[in-house]
């Protein structure tokens, strides 16, 4: 749900088509950098490839030894032990080499994977408001590993295969060139139809990644908000939505191969084609004395070798394709711009008193629509700024500008007089603590989620904020206490005792302003009474920002901004709110009336 936070999810990442060239020189960046890999597989390939091909000629060295009523069989024997050390020779390097390429393999993996990640954490966060996190995720496992696949297993292909190519040809020259002729239109053909599949079933390959992503990212939604589902009684429509997906992404998956499996047929029809003329062409050589038998069988185990590897790279296609499309969607991620760097001459903020203004400001999250119109209010350091207004109103969004996870379209905010445009935006970020509604915990001990941000703090100033937070005498009934691991989920703990954590973590931070998105939605009344008097604690000498539905959490703000519709329609105490009868007025007395009219 959005909860007026973004401009709603979209489609991921699109960008038009790259060139495959593009997309290999891009790829290339990241093998570069093992040149040393690459030089020794390139070396065993030329080397294991280079012996493979001289056994078509020492086979046909033993069959012209065998002469009809006088086989010379000592060197039919030498002919033939060489070729079986050079099978066995050239069967340890093709091992070697696949065990080199799975290495290169994942190390561009782990490299690829670690530079997504990385850059992720820099994207803006514009960029999670509209891209599904299971897409996100599906980039990061499903199309991260196949181009590793890719990399370990077509890319060792598609070198043996030129080598083979290139070799077959100059030794098929020195036998027979008049032979080659026929390669002159098989050849062509062969090629041909390859790259026309080639552009036909690359967009189907990519469409097979969109639907992938899609499904993965439905899949998440449903799967973290499965008791909402079951809640509403909804799984059968989920179901169904799921279903859909589903059977998008399998249509899809079954087109992209069944259209790629028609490229190897064809084109193996095609060398098969070519192996016949060979043979026909040779017998009728041999016949008229032009070669010798020998030679005649060098030659079609030459054409073999030949025109196999182009069969192999027309069968390979369909891999090289999927691996080009899920490349594109990595390195579409990876060109993504980050969050703006900061302006060369932007200032640090080594103190901070918590003075904000906002000055005349503007925002959409969209150039077509207007989330806050022209909103002007200043927040006096160490007092209590609370934000209240009805769900959309563009609360969260003021403290969106004010973290600069987005700047204003027009007007400006400052703290301590400076425009915080003007200051570095880790530093600004540095003086907030926040204690959000959408608790978060990752897997880890409990003091090491307490403790998060804090590389220097002691187990006893834990249990002194956790004890404040009203915390501690849950986490002591816990197995193991503070070293008990919990899961990111938090499924082990209920979310009033997630929040309570969350809060107990933000009072070991120290930092001159405190942001409380609804800090206490997930605690009952009673106990977010008991923690009222750690809030103050923790809110005591900061620029405090509460957004808050509960209104009698806020009564004692210094000041209380109302909001509707994107502008501030009101704003003073509590008790000055509730003499002007307006807006405030009945947005507190339908929270505490109703009650009381039931009873």
């Amino acid at each position: 749900m959005n909860r007026g936070r973004g401009p709603g999810r979209g489609p991921a990442f699109a960008k038009p088509k790259e060139k495959t060239s593009v997309v290999l020189l891009k790829l290339w960046a990241y093998l570069s950098r093992y040149h040393a890999i690459i030089i020794a597989a390139s070396l065993l390939s030329v080397l294991g490839n280079v012996l493979g091909l001289l056994s078509p000629k020492l086979s046909g060295a033993a069959i012209d030894a065998i002469i009809p009523g006088a086989v010379n069989f000592p060197v039919v024997y030498k002919y033939v032990g060489a070729m079986i050390l050079l099978a066995a020779f050239s069967s340890v390097t093709s091992w070697v080499l696949s065990a080199i390429m799975i290495r290169l393999s994942r190390n561009v993996v782990s490299k690829m994977r670690k530079d997504l990640f990385d850059h992720l954490t820099g994207l803006p966060i514009s960029f999670f408001d509209t891209h599904q996190t299971g897409d996100v995720i599906s980039i990061l496992s499903y199309d991260v590993d196949t181009v590793g696949a890719s990399l370990s297993t077509d890319l060792t292909q598609i070198l043996s295969s030129l080598i083979t190519v290139v070799g077959s040809f100059f030794m098929m020259l020195s036998i027979a060139p008049e032979m080659l002729l026929i390669f002159v239109v098989t050849i062509p053909c062969s090629i041909g139809v390859t790259r026309w599949r080639a552009r036909i079933v690359r967009p189907l390959f990519s469409k097979r990644s969109r639907m992938l992503g899609a499904m993965n990212g439905y899949s998440e939604e449903a799967v973290s908000g499965l008791k909402t589902i079951r809640a509403y009684h909804q799984e059968e429509e989920f179901n169904q939505r799921f279903e859909e997906h589903n059977n998008n992404a399998v249509h899809a998956t079954w087109h992209a191969d069944h259209t790629a499996a028609v490229t190897g047929p064809t084109v193996n029809l095609i060398n098969n084609l070519s192996l016949a003329a060979v043979s026909i062409f040779g017998s009728m050589l041999y016949m008229a004395g032009g070669i010798s038998l020998g030679n005649v069988g060098s030659f079609v185990l030459y054409s073999r070798k030949f025109s196999g590897p182009i069969n192999e790279f027309a069968n390979i296609l369909s891999e090289l394709q999927s691996a080009l499309a899920a490349a594109e969607r990595v390195l579409g991620l990876l060109a993504l711009e980050p969050e703006p760097a900061d302006a060369p001459d932007a200032q640090p903020v080594t103190s901070c008193r918590g003075h904000v203004e906002f000055r005349d400001v503007s925002f959409g999250y969209t150039q077509d629509t207007t989330v806050l119109h022209n909103i002007s209010y200043t927040a006096q350091p160490g007092k209590v700024m609370a934000i209240v207004g009805e769900t959309g109103c563009g609360k969260t969004t003021m403290i969106n500008l004010l973290m600069r996870f987005y700047d204003v379209s027009s007007g400006a905010i400052l703290l301590d007089g400076v425009d915080i445009r003007n200051l570095r935006r880790n530093d600004l970020r540095r003086q907030f603590t926040m204690v959000l509604q959408d608790t978060w915990l990752f897997d880890g001990t409990v003091f090491e989620n307490v403790a998060y941000g804090r590389t220097d703090v002691s187990r006893e100033d834990v249990e002194l904020a956790a004890k404040a937070a009203h915390i501690h005498d849950m986490i002591m009934s816990l197995p193991q206490g503070y070293d008990t691991i919990v899961t990111g989920s938090g499924s082990s703990i209920s979310k009033g005792q997630k929040q309570l954590l969350t809060i107990a973590r933000a009072m070991l931070i120290d930092s001159s302003m405190l942001i409380l998105d609804e800090a206490t939605s997930n605690v009952d009344t009673q106990t977010e009474r008991r923690i009222q008097d750690a809030m103050l604690q923790l809110m005591h000498g900061r620029t405090c920002f509460v957004i808050a539905h509960r209104l009698s959490t806020i009564t004692g703000a210094d000041c209380i901004l109302v909001m509707d519709k994107g502008r501030i329609v009101e704003s003073g105490t509590h008790e000055e709110l509730l003499a002007r009868k307006g807006m405030y007025y009945e947005l507190y007395h339908a929270q505490f009336d109703r009650p009381n009219e039931a009873a």
